[in-house]
């Protein structure tokens, strides 16, 4: 024994740890400064931000209004964002559709929300139709018209949307955390409200609302792009100098509640994972340790940092990510550290997730860490100012937040000069590993018996059925509801056509991916082999499709003729073959602008929306009926779109196409869906002309959310 031991002995000291190089240091920061910039208050109180930005012949326009879900009436959560979906759903002299086709027939792009502070509407168009634009912004700040049809439609809309949410552990870990922290303060109910209080919104709630907030001296317009400042302030000063003032209410601020240990399990049977969110209220945005506060967070769970993602994933295996992150707010804010992990590991990786809050307290960072969290920061910096919309973002936070606008200008200075004792300050003044708020929305028969193990003894256990967000508990006070949390709201029968239309155009989102999914997508890239048949000969051409939304498609294909180039973006089209780049005839437009507008993803978002009306039908597929969209396209062929009743997939889709041979009838018939991070797509189109097949289209691969080029729809000269 002895022997052997003093033969390993120097093996095992010529052992090196591994890896024995340590991965290259990041680029220099490229050099970067926030653009010039200028603020002007007109005379009825509305502030101006112009910033001169000549990279694009583009305007970024973002109106602030300062009131959002924090400003809801109380006990009625929900009124700021249901007004603020209105917004751009009609005013008192143009519908929904007279917007739309407004900002379509520019090129441009608008749309409307609320958050917890504010209200926002935001437009971006070309330098040329800057005029149109301010008038169109100040029309829907001003003059919304919260028709009762399209309350109707959106309380719909949301209330579908919630249902899915309420469905969504990630969501509900979300909305309990807030509420946890926050209580009954204002920040602590869900902005996008509740079912009940949903359903309980009024026409006199909205008006009430925009009465009381919507005012010239209660908001923000900021200007960023291709325009100078005078031509800005001029711009503003005709679109919206005769918006009247309101009477602002003196409202003294809230405080949130103290920091209070608090564990609540909301159970979930059978669900496979737990979602955790480990945290507690904070600073807010304003707070001079905001920024120090910010690094530590990114050292704790971060980008340039994350040591959370680093012993919950990379050394246990517990989890494909976590992180945590500060929300600051105007009048507070929260800390938040959250990942998600299988059952059985919940209370090991809450474990560790409180070990690593202490240990960030009680114990100083390594200066490399503080460093990597700089240089991600001020390394990243320049991607916050590069287009003009994300420009208008930072004017208006620090306008919003009081802010001195210096900062903009010394933010990589301010970061760097953050050192450790810093961290140390902030993290010791502002974690409270002892009082900390934790939800963990998962299957309580599986861990609950494990959390007294990892020092949680006193749990609150809410049976997904009896969660109620309005109660001091957390728990409904009747009858229990058995499996899931489905409110009363959700269970009244759906009456009516129009009812009829939303149910099926939310069970085709759900189905599709869910709505959120949808929303976020920004980039498709596709590739293809289209065979198309003709005369009995069938020829395979390789295709590659581009896509960026909302209103950019490039279509290229490997022909016998060549390479063929189409594209569709900002209303023209332009073809690039052997004969060179040229405008298509209108008959080719109106073509490809028909497949634009039938492109699966925005077409649902679409009637979601209600931006594209439909009503129910019904057809004979294999002697059983199945129900359908009328679609009204505006300035196309009407659309059918048929659903699979099994499913909720769009199974085929058909109409009507002039060409000069006359009307033909076309069917496409999807199938083959596969899933794609989360969203359904048919890899087999087969395409029919007047009952004949035409093309028959395999997908190789589909990507989306990837980097894409603005230039490859941009016309060559």
């Amino acid at each position: 024994m002895v022997t052997a031991l003093a033969i390993a002995g120097p093996v095992s000291a010529q052992v090196q740890e591994w890896p024995t190089e340590k991965p290259p240091r990041p680029l220099p920061a490229r050099q970067s400064s926030f653009p010039a910039y200028q603020i002007r208050t007109l005379p009825n109180g509305l502030q101006v931000v112009a910033v001169s930005h000549h990279e694009q012949p583009a305007v970024s326009l973002r109106l602030l209004i300062r009131a959002g879900g924090s400003q809801d009436p109380a006990n009625k959560p929900g009124v700021a964002y249901v007004a603020a979906s209105l917004l751009d759903q009609g005013t008192t002299t143009k519908n929904a559709e007279q917007i739309a086709s407004t900002i379509d027939s520019i090129g441009g792009a608008i749309g409307a929300g609320a958050g917890s502070d504010i209200t926002f509407i935001n437009a971006a168009v070309m330098k040329d139709s800057l005029g149109l634009a301010l008038d169109l912004v100040s029309d829907l700040a001003r003059h919304p018209a919260f028709a009762p049809e399209e309350i109707d439609r959106q309380r719909q809309q949301i209330l579908s949307g919630l249902k899915v949410s309420y469905d969504d552990p990630d969501y509900l870990a979300g909305v309990v955390f807030d509420r946890l922290v926050f209580g009954f303060h204002p920040y602590g109910q869900p902005d996008s409200g509740t079912p009940e209080s949903i359903a309980a919104v009024t026409r006199d709630d909205l008006l009430a609302f925009h009465k009381r907030w919507f005012g010239a001296n209660n908001a923000i317009l900021a200007i960023v792009g291709d325009v100078t400042s005078e031509e800005a302030f001029s711009g503003a000063e005709r679109a919206f100098g005769s918006w009247e003032r309101v009477a602002l209410p003196s409202v003294k601020a809230e405080e949130p509640p103290p920091p209070t240990r608090r564990v609540v399990v909301v159970d979930r049977p059978a669900a496979a994972q737990t979602e955790i969110r480990v945290g507690n209220v904070a600073l807010p945005r304003r707070h001079p340790d905001y920024l120090a506060l910010d690094i530590a967070m990114k050292i704790l769970g971060g980008e340039g940092g994350n040591r959370l993602h680093r012993v919950l994933r990379s050394e246990r295996g517990l989890t494909y990510g976590a992180s945590a992150d500060l929300n600051a707010l105007k009048e507070a804010g929260d800390i938040v550290a959250e990942t998600d992990t299988r059952s059985e590991k919940t209370a090991e990786a809450l474990r560790l997730i409180v070990e690593e809050i202490v240990r960030l307290q009680q114990r100083r960072v390594q200066q490399h860490e503080l460093s990597d969290a700089q240089e991600y920061l001020t390394g990243s910096f320049p991607l916050t100012v590069e287009t003009p919309s994300a420009i208008a973002l930072q004017v208006l936070n620090a306008v919003f937040y009081g802010l001195d606008l210096n900062e903009l200008q010394t933010y990589r200075e301010r970061v760097n000069a953050v050192t450790v004792d810093d961290i140390q300050r902030v993290a010791q003044l502002y974690l409270h590993p002892d009082k900390l708020s934790i939800v963990l929305v998962g299957d309580a028969s599986v861990f609950a018996k494990d959390l007294a193990g990892v020092g949680f003894d006193q749990v609150e256990r809410i049976p997904i059925g009896e969660l109620d967000l309005a109660s001091a508990d957390l728990k409904h006070h009747s009858a229990p509801r058995p499996g899931r949390l489905e409110p009363v709201v959700f269970r009244q029968p759906l009456q009516g056509t129009q009812d009829r239309v939303r149910a099926l155009i939310s069970r085709a989102i759900d189905a599709k991916g869910g709505l959120a999914v949808l929303r976020s997508i920004r980039t498709v890239r596709m590739e293809s082999v289209a065979t198309v048949q003709s005369e009995g000969i069938n020829t395979d051409l390789p295709t590659t499709t581009t896509i960026q939304y909302p209103g950019s498609f490039r279509i290229d294909s490997s022909t016998p003729a060549g390479r063929l180039v189409q594209v569709f973006s900002a209303g023209r089209y332009w073809v690039q073959d052997s004969k060179g780049v040229h405008e298509a005839p209108e008959s080719m437009a109106a073509v490809i602008r028909g497949s634009v507008q039938r492109d699966t993803v925005p077409l649902l978002l679409a009637l979601m929306d209600g931006t594209v009306s439909a009503t129910i039908g019904e057809t004979i597929d294999a002697d059983h009926k199945l129900a359908t969209l009328e679609v009204a396209l505006p300035g196309s062929s009407p659309l059918t779109l048929v659903f699979d009743p099994s499913t909720s997939l769009l199974a085929r889709a058909r109409y009507r196409l002039s060409g000069p041979g006359g009307d033909v009838n076309v069917e496409e018939i999807y199938s083959d869906y596969r899933d794609v991070k989360g969203l359904k797509v048919a890899f087999i189109t087969d395409v029919r002309r007047d009952g004949a097949p035409a093309v028959h289209r395999t997908l190789r691969t589909f990507e989306f959310n990837v980097p894409v080029d603005s230039a490859l729809f941009t016309k060559p000269s």
